[in-house]
């Protein structure tokens, strides 16, 4: 059945369009020779749904394989897809919303939204043969790891932040952002001494005994010498300062959990990548595992982009461009696609722009023209873009030297 991707159906197949939701599925059942077969039917999302579309699709009188298009709206179609799968192997196709939304246009209802208009439309664009399969459910953890440790950095961020502003409260003027000063780095062992001593004294300079004490890893005398004569200059604690303390203490009980976290999803995304084709993607100069699961979760199967320009475009990096007539414009990165793919392709641009001598090389020319940084990094990113996709589809690890002959060809 996965053969009938970008392959107009015949009149007689089924075509089962699922609109998912959160606790109910919108489900259409149709073909081209009959039409609507019945009415159309919400479905709970629960397993009483799932056998109650068997028993339908059993009773349609329609022969061969059904094929069911679901709209892949967030996680919300996951669990419905991959049991559909494993009871129709084959049979099932994924259409994006935004697809959908070009369909109800074509259908003279883009402005008019419901899950019957979204269901017409999903049937529309499966019997043009429309859709792609299921990822593997290898690439599909994949895929959930990298995204669950994505929002835990942003989680991270934001609680560094909370920390600084808090310390800063509680010992006014001793974590100086940088630019004004030695910065502290709070998730390295002279910031987590800090910390720990910031609690445990309410906010009162400690003794350097307490403080290397209270580090978690290597700290020199030096370091802790300043800053301890920096925490003795500052103003006196607030007067509350005991309930700040305590705080301070339960955010660093969180940032303790969420370091584990994310120590423990690298775990699972390194073990996940090395059972996906982007595992070669670590031969790369300055791309590590992180990296490298982060783009090709989003790339693979590298199948569906047949040229590196379509990979790049579905990045959001390309130029936007308008053509009309004699008028032609191009304009900034058009930004479409997910900024999770956009981001992951910028990472591996700077990776290699630190790492590999060519790269190096091609960054000292964009900036001798005048580009700056982050035009420098986007030109960057388009050979980057390249390079991946060539190590996806032919799977040989990257080679410095056999890449700068293939530059200095012109390829």
């Amino acid at each position: 059945m996965s053969s009938l991707l970008q392959e107009a159906l015949a009149a007689e197949t089924l075509v089962v369009a699922i609109d998912p939701g959160k606790v109910v599925n919108r489900v259409w059942l149709a073909s081209g020779a009959r039409g609507l077969i019945g009415e159309p039917v919400s479905l709970p999302t629960l397993c009483a749904g799932v056998d109650e579309l068997v028993r339908l699709i059993g009773g349609s009188a329609s022969e061969g394989q059904p094929v069911i298009a679901i709209e892949a709206t967030g996680s919300l179609h996951a669990a419905w897809t991959a049991e559909l799968e494993r009871r129709f192997p084959g049979c099932v196709r994924l259409l994006a919303p935004s697809e959908t939304q070009a369909a109800r246009a074509q259908l003279g209802s883009r402005r008019f939204k419901s899950d019957d208009r979204d269901c017409a439309a999903l049937v529309w664009l499966a019997r043009q043969g429309l859709g792609r399969a299921p990822d593997a459910p290898a690439l599909e953890a994949l895929l959930g790891v990298v995204r669950h440790r994505r929002q835990l950095v942003a989680e991270l961020k934001v609680l560094r932040q909370r920390l600084h502003d808090q310390l800063n409260r509680l010992c006014p003027g001793l974590s100086a952002p940088q630019g004004h000063g030695r910065a502290l780095d709070l998730l390295r062992p002279t910031g987590r001494a800090v910390l720990a001593c910031a609690v445990a004294f309410s906010g009162r300079a400690p003794t350097m005994r307490s403080l290397l004490a209270r580090a978690p890893g290597r700290v020199t005398r030096a370091t802790a010498e300043y800053w301890l004569e920096r925490w003795r200059a500052c103003l006196a604690p607030p007067l509350d300062a005991g309930l700040r303390a305590q705080r301070l203490g339960l955010d660093l009980e969180r940032l303790d959990a969420l370091l584990a976290a994310l120590a423990n999803t690298d775990r699972q995304l390194i073990e996940l990548l090395a059972q996906t084709q982007g595992q070669v993607l670590t031969s790369l100069p300055g791309v590590a595992a992180v990296r490298a699961a982060a783009f090709a979760a989003h790339s693979l199967p590298i199948e569906r982009f047949p040229t590196p320009e379509r990979l790049y475009s579905a990045t959001g990096l390309a130029p936007a461009s308008y053509q009309s007539a004699t008028i032609s414009r191009r304009g900034g990165i058009s930004r479409q696609g997910l900024p999770d793919h956009r981001d992951a392709l910028m990472a591996i641009a700077w990776g290699l722009s630190q790492a590999s001598p060519a790269f190096r090389e091609r960054a000292r020319e964009y900036t001798a023209r005048g580009f700056a940084p982050i035009q420098a990094r986007v030109a960057l990113a388009r050979h980057a873009c390249r390079l991946c996709h060539t190590l996806l589809r032919t799977q040989q690890p990257y080679d410095e030297e056999r890449y700068r002959q293939a530059r200095s060809r012109g390829r």
